[in-house]
């Protein structure tokens, strides 16, 4: 073979080379556009699922303090009826807290009616005093049952929790000083509660 074929072939063998070369390098080019590519939509991506995760987040949060709010308008609601409720029970309470009391004093009311329309022609005196007499021991065992109890002082040693000294007198003996010689006023408790103090004479 003459060095002039030679040297074609030669030439034609380096262009060949050359051009799968460049087309090597053009497709490792594109290779590596396609790979950077897809990294970055895969990084979107990643974002994209991130953003999505805070907003569930936020919207769960959200549906807890919604959650919360109606919970506590509710119970404030329920709150200000139940405070309506009682404070129409106490002005109630105080207003009728007698009933009780009143309709068990009725009978004697009833009683007294009919002693003063007897008095007006009655003749026998004893028997008026002593019908008198059966409505006050009436009166007194309803007002006991409402739990009034009365107090008999006389005797005791004098206590101002219970007492009002409205007169110091020379005790007759010594055993007798600071005791109650007599009761001016009966004194009275409701359930164990002083409501009057018994006015008494007190030996000093």
């Amino acid at each position: 073979m003459s060095n002039k074929n030679q040297n074609f072939n030669q030439k034609k063998e380096d262009l060949k080379e050359q051009r799968e070369a460049a087309e090597n390098a053009k497709s490792a080019e594109s290779h590596e556009k396609d790979t950077q590519e897809t990294q970055d939509t895969a990084e979107e991506e990643k974002e994209l699922t991130a953003e999505e995760k805070l907003e569930k987040e936020l919207e769960k949060a959200q549906k807890i303090i919604d959650e919360q709010k109606d919970k506590y308008l509710r119970l404030s609601a329920e709150f200000d009826n139940f405070r309506k409720r009682t404070i129409k029970e106490k002005a109630e309470l105080i207003k009728n807290g007698g009933e009780k009391t009143i309709c068990a004093v009725l009978p004697i009311l009833d009683d007294f009616e009919r002693a003063l329309q007897n008095i007006q022609k009655a003749e026998d005196i004893k028997a008026v005093a002593e019908g008198v007499d059966l409505i006050f021991q009436k009166f007194q065992k309803v007002l006991a049952q409402e739990g009034l109890k009365e107090m008999k002082p006389v005797g005791e040693t004098f206590d101002t929790d219970f007492h009002e000294a409205v007169a110091l007198v020379p005790a007759p003996n010594e055993e007798q000083k600071g005791k109650v010689l007599d009761c001016v006023q009966t004194g009275y408790k409701l359930n164990d509660k002083v409501i009057r103090h018994a006015k008494v004479v007190v030996a000093q």
